[in-house]
């Protein structure tokens, strides 16, 4: 801010020179990234920033702020002194580009003109300044184009059929082909488009193109793709986007000029090495658009050496001062190398775990900082199957037809479709669909969330399709040239002439790049051995990746306070989750255990008349329960194991009430025996509940039916007091389930500490059994305070008290409006996946807070599949939770995530 300026009025523009890679916030990632480099030295066109804060008052006011359009021509008269030229002068015109930049990185979601200031005049002028008609006549092509789409609202489409038309008539197949004649003809052929489509004339007035691409940008944040990408990607709505106005260089002045995209390492792999694309002759939409194949980075060096190793020296300083991976966007100007953009760059989920420990064995980085550059959603997609290697080489049904560019990871195998809106269509009918194009562009975002992976002909690693597809860790094969893709006749002709017609089964492998049609089975990914000690790190057949993925769950676990449990009910899963590094069972749901040969002594104890036929059905339970706890805590000998006492409605255990009224209704007709059929038809009908979920279940059992609760207790304490005589340590915690009131717990509880008691007298063991409860009902939430002094643990059952809280049915909503309430925004994410922060979350954190008021000691933990969810973990932790409980599989994540919960807060920057 300058010293003459009052601090007291808001700043909308900034200046290149002005600003640093820390106001993100206010100058969006991509100028405050212009806007490092150029404080570094680096060439970089001058240029200057509209802030968030000038978006954000126009889309709240539907107009500009007052003071932007005099601090815009105030810049605008600095860049021009700057430059030596005025913008769209006719003689000699400043051109500039308008470009959207957020906060975070929405690769191709908003808008960008380019060559903004040319005219019908200007042309000739630039023409001639240039020494190059045909340059000045395509430059001008591609503001109208630009511009009729972005700011107009021209479908793209006509534009495209019109070169297209262009070409077919000259014979030719590439635009750089056409000569400027043919280029001055396509030149009016656009401008009449624009006057058909638009109801006016492209604009020739310099300045109105400018203010006109700023509001097209401004607009361009509210977007359907836009928006369904902050979603997809969990990007708050309301941050808006910067606008970045930036004096323009030309790629496409001839064979000593080009574009490209580079990477300091790959992003698909990790690897150092020189990664990236280049396109002669083109300016910069062209190679990310995927429309012209590239060349790699690597042929530069032949091309032109002199700005190879430049750029070579800038990757290298920007890496080091960014201490990551750099995503770079540069234009070579007649042998001049310029800087348009940098960003910490995208990545698969393997290359980040590499990137990460390679930085910290370069030293640029620490552990904790190492941690930040992952994530449990990588982890979890580095868990997901690959092909089967030997199968894809030679199986049944199986042929491979075409290899591309490995763009991101994974094994995806569906039905070929060439369309966006049939990705989604068949994917909401269960059908797992490949999304074929030639290229990708933003308007397909919705088709490739809905497909397992995308497959296009044209593009490399740095096409819209490549870089999408690694941000949202979706399997991409780009460039696949030998794949004839015909979107509107809806196949796809492989080499040998085989056409796949829409439908067909295909494969793709991310990792290899290769296309197969048919279905190639999948493995287990090495990281999966890993955690199931399959795969030891050191080993010598050691998978680099294995490596990594150890390296950065040893920083996590180190640096964690939050414990992990596994969600188990028998010794196979409890087994499981010990490998996959579980400290313990965090729940145990005991009705699992009820089902199979047992359902029928479950009915005979519902059925039951007398006090003499319950006493025997729970007998008859007591030994396999006992049996089930047994084997539990031989499992997990010295770790702690949550067992929950039965929970859901005694419906379950008995027959559909439509089924067995059908049954004793065909037995009356046939006048066969029925007498135990209608009992249970009886006892169903007695039982039956219009919503079971909040009926008789949980502790209400417990209360309601004389001694179940007490022969599970006695089955845990016997099974207890077993393991304590075979010299080990088991560690069980009771859990009553659905307590709403401290009345209910205590009732249970004395009942339990009489049998602990007797099964210690008998024994002759001290087992020191803890018993707790599970807050899932608002009110147990609201009154944590009270049930404290009665329980030694609270564990939150968040499934069910998302369901209470929000009055939801889980089991049905998810099926009914949760996907038009997602697609209206009023879901950012199902909160059944992501804990409601705000509502459900403020319940666990008040009730954890009265909870240690009344016992300090208590001991608090979340057992719904919250706790194996990324972001929730983090609030759990900030919440003060001992541990998270969550499904074997989502161990590891959790672990992760505790992890980086430990060093960063929960609003750190979206990665």
């Amino acid at each position: 801010m300058s010293e003459n300026r009052d601090p007291h009025v808001t700043k909308f523009v900034y200046d290149f020179t002005e600003g640093n890679k820390d106001l993100k916030d206010l100058l969006g990632g991509k100028g405050a990234n212009l806007a490092e480099m150029t404080n570094l030295g680096l060439p970089v066109p001058p240029g200057f920033t509209i802030t968030t804060e000038a978006c954000r008052t126009y889309l709240d006011s539907g107009e500009e702020p007052a003071a932007l359009r005099d601090e815009v021509s105030a810049h605008l008269d600095a860049l021009e002194t700057t430059m030596g030229k005025k913008l769209g002068q006719a003689d000699d015109p400043l051109l500039v580009s308008v470009r959207s930049g957020a906060k975070f990185s929405m690769p191709g979601m908003m808008d960008t003109v380019l060559n903004i200031g040319l005219s019908d005049k200007s042309v000739q002028g630039l023409a001639r300044q240039a020494g190059d008609e045909r340059f000045a006549w395509d430059s001008y092509r591609r503001l109208i184009q630009m511009f009729g789409k972005t700011v107009l609202g021209v479908d793209g489409e006509l534009f495209e059929d019109a070169l297209e038309a262009a070409k077919a008539a000259k014979k030719v197949t590439v635009d750089t082909e056409l000569e400027a004649a043919d280029l001055e003809k396509l030149v009016t052929k656009f401008k009449k488009i624009v006057r058909t489509e638009a109801g006016r004339d492209f604009p020739q007035d310099p300045r109105e193109q400018m203010d006109l691409a700023v509001k097209a940008v401004f607009d361009s944040w509210n977007g359907d793709r836009a928006k369904l990408y902050r979603r997809q990607e969990r990007i708050p709505h309301d941050l808006g986007t910067a606008v970045n106005v930036c004096s323009m260089v030309f790629g496409n002045l001839g064979p000593d000029s080009g574009t490209g995209v580079a990477f300091t390492r790959d992003p698909a792999s990790g690897q150092q090495g020189v990664y990236g694309d280049y396109l002669q002759n083109a300016q910069g939409e062209d190679v990310v658009a995927g429309i012209r194949n590239t060349v790699p980075l690597a042929e530069l060096e032949s091309i032109d050496k002199k700005s190879y190793d430049q750029l070579m020296q800038i990757m290298e300083t920007l890496e080091n001062h960014y201490k990551d991976l750099c995503d770079i966007e540069f234009t070579i100007e007649r042998g001049q190398l310029w800087m348009l953009q940098t960003r910490v760059g995208k990545r698969t989920a393997g290359a980040a775990f590499r990137i990460a420990t390679q930085l910290v064995d370069q030293g640029l980085i620490d552990e904790a900082e190492a941690l930040t550059r992952v994530n449990g959603a990588q982890l979890a997609q580095l868990m997901f199957p690959r092909f089967d290697d030997e199968y894809a080489r030679g199986g049944e049904g199986v042929e491979q037809v075409g290899r591309g560019i490995a763009a991101s990871p994974g094994a995806a195998v569906g039905k070929a479709v060439f369309d966006s809106y049939t990705a989604v269509k068949w994917s909401r009918s269960g059908e797992k669909v490949i999304l074929i194009r030639r290229e990708t562009n933003p308007d397909d975002l919705d088709g490739m969330i809905a497909a397992e992976g995308i497959l296009t002909s044209r593009g490399g690693k740095t096409s819209h399709a490549a870089v999408v597809a690694r941000g949202m860790g979706k399997t991409c094969v780009c460039g696949a040239e030998e794949l004839e893709v015909d979107t509107k006749r809806r196949r796809m002709t492989v080499p040998g002439g085989h056409v796949v017609e829409e439908g067909d089964v295909v494969s793709i492998d991310g990792s290899s790049g290769k296309v197969y049609l048919g279905e190639v089975p999948v493995v287990p990914s090495p990281v999966v051995e890993y955690f199931e000690g399959r795969m030891h790190p050191g080993a010598d057949d050691a998978d680099e990746l294995v490596e990594a993925v150890h390296r950065m769950m040893a920083f996590a676990d180190r640096k964690r306070r939050l414990r992990v449990r596994a969600n188990a009910d028998n010794a196979e899963d409890a087994l499981r989750a010990r490998r996959f590094g579980a400290q313990g069972i965090g729940l145990c749901r005991t009705e699992h255990m009820f089902l199979g040969d047992r359902r029928e002594l479950v009915e005979r104890l519902i059925l039951a008349d007398t006090e003499v036929e319950r006493e025997e059905s729970l007998k008859a339970l007591l030994p396999l329960q006992k049996r089930d706890f047994v084997e539990l805590f031989e499992a997990m000998d010295g770790l702690p194991v949550t067992i929950r006492l039965l929970d859901p409605p005694l419906h379950e255990f008995l027959p559909d009430i439509t089924e067995l009224s059908v049954r004793v209704a065909l037995a009356e007709s046939r006048q066969e025996p029925h007498e135990n059929e209608l009992r249970l038809l009886q006892a169903v009908h007695r039982l039956h509940e219009q919503n079971p979920m909040l009926g008789l279940r949980g502790v209400r059992l417990g209360l309601v039916i004389p001694g179940l609760f007490t022969m599970q207790v006695r089955a845990i304490a016997e099974a207890a007091a077993e393991r304590r005589a075979a010299k080990c340590d088991p560690r069980a915690e009771i859990m009553i389930p659905l307590v709403g009131t401290v009345q209910e717990l205590e009732i249970v509880r004395e009942e339990a500490d009489r049998v602990i008691a007797e099964v210690e007298r008998t024994t002759g063991t001290r087992l020191k059994l803890a018993i707790g409860t599970m807050i899932e009902l608002p009110r147990a939430a609201l009154t944590a305070g009270q049930i404290a002094e009665a329980a030694e643990f609270f564990s939150f059952g968040t499934n069910d008290l998302t369901q209470t809280v929000w009055g939801f049915s889980r089991d049905d909503v998810e099926a009914s409006f949760f996907t038009a309430y997602l697609e209206k925004g009023i879901f950012g994410v199902s909160p059944f996946e992501t804990i409601d922060k705000d509502g459900v979350g403020s319940l666990v954190a008040a009730a954890a807070k009265a909870g240690r008021a009344t016992r300090p000691d208590l001991k608090l933990g979340v057992c719904g599949e919250h706790g194996g969810d990324p972001e929730s973990v983090h609030f759990f932790h900030e919440a003060g939770l001992d541990y998270v409980s969550c499904s074997p599989f989502r161990i590891p994540v959790a672990r992760l995530e505790a992890g980086r919960a430990a060093v960063t807060s929960l609003g750190s920057d979206h990665r």
